[in-house]
């Protein structure tokens, strides 16, 4: 199964509009059981569907602004599934993502779910990775607001930012399989539901949960593609009237790593350091 994750950058309780702020592709493979994510960088210029008529023509944007030009804001599609299924259609046209269900969170709702939890612990092993996270060598204690500023933060770049995304996933996860959490799952996931955007019913959540919390910790595997991959150039871009700066790959290439990641052949070789990633090398949450 693959599920389309999508951090929305809606700072408000509605999904009116909102970039996607975060995308991961995460796939479920049941007989394992091993879960696996692939991050896609926000700033790819790419081909969205449905688009040009409400733009004199402009079929290409950021990937991000797939969500936002799907989402009832602008409703440049007419789909239940929204800015979510927007993305998703988006993926699937450049890069043959195929996507079985979706789960959007915007950033109130990420906040307070680290809240409901009493917070995430992290640790900070050295001067790099602390010069990319902005927090001091050692362990913190995160609140949500905190959880959520280092998820976003990119002063090191993009690839960076996503690599904070990941300590920050496997802190979550980690406290949501602790003894004292497991148990209100079921109540955590009814309080949630119409704060979050997504395909799935209460009781398949549910199941993911359970599946979850059962799954050994070095069977859930983040990653992202290698960064000499892409190249930061600039495109003219109608819409803003300007040059804007964006993030040029080869798409065959792309598909190519994706074709392989859908059928569980990569990645393969893992690193238990969040924070020392290098090029597809994934890191197995602790």
């Amino acid at each position: 199964m693959n599920i389309l994750v999508i951090g929305a950058d809606t700072r408000g309780d509605n999904y009116t509009y909102g970039l996607g702020d975060a995308i991961r592709v995460v796939r479920v493979d049941f007989s394992t059981p091993k879960v696996t994510s692939l991050e896609f960088p926000r700033d790819l210029w790419v081909e969205i569907p449905h688009i040009a008529d409400n733009l004199n023509g402009q079929d290409h944007e950021k990937l991000n602004q797939a969500f936002l030009y799907g989402q009832p804001g602008f409703q440049y599609w007419d789909d239940p599934s929204g800015g979510s299924g927007l993305l998703a259609l988006t993926l699937n046209k450049n890069f043959g993502v195929q996507i079985d269900h979706y789960i959007t969170v915007n950033m109130r709702t990420f906040v307070n779910i680290v809240e409901a939890v009493g917070g995430i612990e992290v640790n900070i092993p050295d001067k790099a990775a602390a010069k990319t996270t902005g927090l001091p060598v050692g362990r913190h204690h995160l609140n949500g607001a905190e959880a959520l500023k280092l998820a976003r933060n990119r002063s090191g770049g993009s690839f960076e930012r996503a690599d904070n995304q990941n300590i920050v996933l496997c802190a979550l996860r980690k406290k949501l399989t602790s003894p004292s959490v497991v148990p209100q799952i079921p109540a955590l996931i009814e309080s949630f539901r119409d704060n979050i955007r997504t395909d799935f019913t209460p009781e398949q959540l549910a199941q993911l949960a359970c599946l979850g919390t059962q799954m050994p910790a070095q069977n859930i595997l983040l990653t992202s593609f290698p960064g000499e991959l892409f190249t930061q150039t600039r495109v003219f871009d109608p819409v803003f009237d300007k040059r804007i700066a964006i993030l040029d790959a080869d798409f065959n290439v792309l598909r190519d790593f994706v074709a392989r990641f859908q059928a569980g052949a990569w990645p393969a070789v893992i690193s238990s350091d969040p924070t020392k990633q290098e090029e597809d090398t994934p890191v197995a949450c602790e």
